[in-house]
This record gives C-alpha cells, structure tokens and sequence, in this order.
C-alpha cells in the first residue's frame, strides 16, 4: 500500500483529534517528498545531522520535530529551523536550548519528556522530579514549553499501555490548569496510537504504519 494511501487512512482513523507526525527517521527524500505531496506537513526525526540535511533537501513549509534524545551539543544545528522538540528533560539541555534560541531571535517550542514506562532504554525526566524540573525552566525565556511527550513500553500488554498513558495524561491535565501555553500531550506511536487517542493525545509520532517496517 502506498505512503499516501497509509497517510489518509490514519488521518481518517483519528480525525479531528490528533495531529499526526510522520516519523521519517532513516527514510528516503523521496519517501518524505511523497509523504509531503499527500499532504502531511509534520515530521519527527531522532538525529541531528539527518534532519538537517533532510531539511535542506526539502521544501521549506514542513514542520520539523526532534522526537529523539538530543545531546546539548547539537542543538546550534537545528535551532533555526526546528518546530518543535518533543524530548526536553534536563536542565543543561533546556539551558542550550534557551541560548540558541535567543542567538536566532527565537522562542523553540518544547515538549517536556516524561519517562512512564519502567524500560531502561526509555529516556526521559522522573515523574517525581517534574515539578521542580518545570518550575526551573520559567528562567528560560526563549524556550516555549507547550506539553508533555511520552513513550509507553514496548509490549503487547494493553492495559500496562493504557496506566502508563493515563499517567501522564493525568499530569498534563492539571498543567493544563496551570500555565495556558499547554496544549500538546504527544503520545502514542505506530503500536499504539488509539489507545494514546483513547487517553487523551492530541499529537501521535506514526513511522511504520505510514512508511513500512525499517530494515535496518
């Protein structure tokens, strides 16, 4: 089935509530160019020196996101053009976030990474550790926190995806309440997607489903 195809019938399952990012991680320029002319505009990347050199293949209206672990060092690449960085959660990250943003006259979008899955190879900040986390970053007044992002664990267990993402919709919840720039709960993946949607997600990260399984 084809990309555009896959990408209608997504956006059909999930109408109205969920933006929808491509994640195009080790896939081709042709591939996003097609995804593009199907019309999808948003798209999630995990390395700094492919989405950069995605970006300057491509055309300028797409939406870049940094949905990976992003090391402080590479953030002066992407802070011109990147939309929206899913995967905040240390302060040195946030500090050089805040920096770049400022040399290019900026606010970056960010997204708060929360870890509500037990696996170790998930990153993310301790939920525990969320309030003062987000209450450090009032210092940084180019850095645009606007909600939260997670990832479940990797499993065909339902209802441990399901307490997992209430979790955290719990917690944007009573952000929502808090500060008004809150309007993004990214959660869900190719996996599980309608039960992030079931939860509450607002924005999911679609790789697979749209693109087919990665070879490598």
């Amino acid at each position: 089935m084809s990309i555009e195809k896959q990408i209608s019938i997504i956006k059909n399952e999930i109408k109205d509530k969920a933006d929808l990012v491509a994640v195009s991680k080790t896939r081709s320029i042709q591939e996003i160019q097609e995804a593009y002319n199907s019309g999808q505009l948003k798209f999630g990347e995990n390395r700094v020196q492919e989405i950069v050199d995605k970006q300057s293949k491509l055309p300028n209206n797409i939406e870049w996101h940094m949905i990976g672990h992003l090391q402080k060092n590479k953030v002066k690449y992407i802070a011109k053009f990147i939309n929206l960085i899913h995967s905040v959660d240390r302060i040195s990250l946030a500090k050089e976030i805040d920096k770049h943003a400022k040399k290019e006259n900026r606010k970056i979008d960010c997204l708060i990474q929360l870890k509500i899955s037990k696996e170790e190879s998930k990153f993310g900040l301790q939920i525990e550790d969320f309030k003062n986390f987000y209450e450090s970053l009032q210092n940084y007044k180019n850095l645009n926190v606007i909600g939260l992002m997670g990832m479940a664990s990797f499993t065909d267990d339902n209802e441990l995806i399901d307490k997992e993402f209430k979790k955290i919709k719990t917690i944007y919840d009573d952000m929502v309440l808090i500060d008004s720039r809150f309007k993004v709960l990214s959660i869900g993946m190719s996996d599980d997607y309608n039960i992030a949607i079931e939860n509450g997600s607002n924005m999911i990260r679609v790789g697979s489903k749209i693109f087919g399984k990665r070879n490598y």
